[in-house]
């Protein structure tokens, strides 16, 4: 009987450990990523949505600002999923090559903007908890992973590029690379 209650005490600690990490989430970074989401969504009404629209529609046009600056710039103004509605801008052509590069963003800036991606906000603490512990840097590691995925989105997007001219001539489709 003592296993079963020490089974059961310990996984009760368990779920207290949880919710007093819960709670310091709720006085640290849960305020901090409802305040950026408000200044974006600010932005955006401030700015108007046609001239965000105008901005993708421009940035469809080469693709350094197709699968760099616009992952960026819709992540940060719109935070994920609906930073990939940007892509309705595309060409039908480039619009896997957008989604590739927007949801890899989407994870890489985390550190750096939580707002981002708040769903997958606990694997960054993760990590982030571990490099503290270790005395270093979080931020650096923050800018780091960013600057590796700004990079990393040009490359899948780009090579999603060749991923769909490659299954356009399997499958005998032809897509548009023009803009509308």
């Amino acid at each position: 009987m003592s296993y079963i209650t020490q089974f059961a005490e310990g996984f009760m600690k368990l779920f207290q450990a949880g919710g007093k990490n819960f709670v310091g989430w709720m006085t640290s970074i849960v305020p901090v990523v409802l305040m950026l989401l408000v200044a974006m969504n600010a932005l955006i009404a401030l700015l108007g949505e046609e001239k965000v629209n105008k901005l993708a529609h421009m940035s469809a046009k080469n693709p350094i600002s197709r699968y760099m600056i616009l992952p960026f710039i819709a992540a940060f103004m719109l935070g994920n999923p609906m930073a990939i509605s940007m892509g309705r801008f595309m060409p039908e052509y480039y619009k896997p090559s957008y989604v590739a590069a927007q949801m890899q963003f989407c994870h890489t800036s985390n550190g750096v903007f939580p707002h981002i991606n708040p769903g997958e906000l606990f694997v960054w603490m993760g990590i982030a908890s571990g490099i503290k512990t270790l005395g270093l840097s979080q931020m650096d590691l923050a800018i780091r992973y960013m600057l590796v995925g700004l990079l990393m989105n040009f490359i899948s997007g780009w090579t999603t590029d060749f991923t769909t001219a490659w299954v356009c001539r399997q499958q005998g489709v032809s897509l548009s690379k023009t803009l509308h």
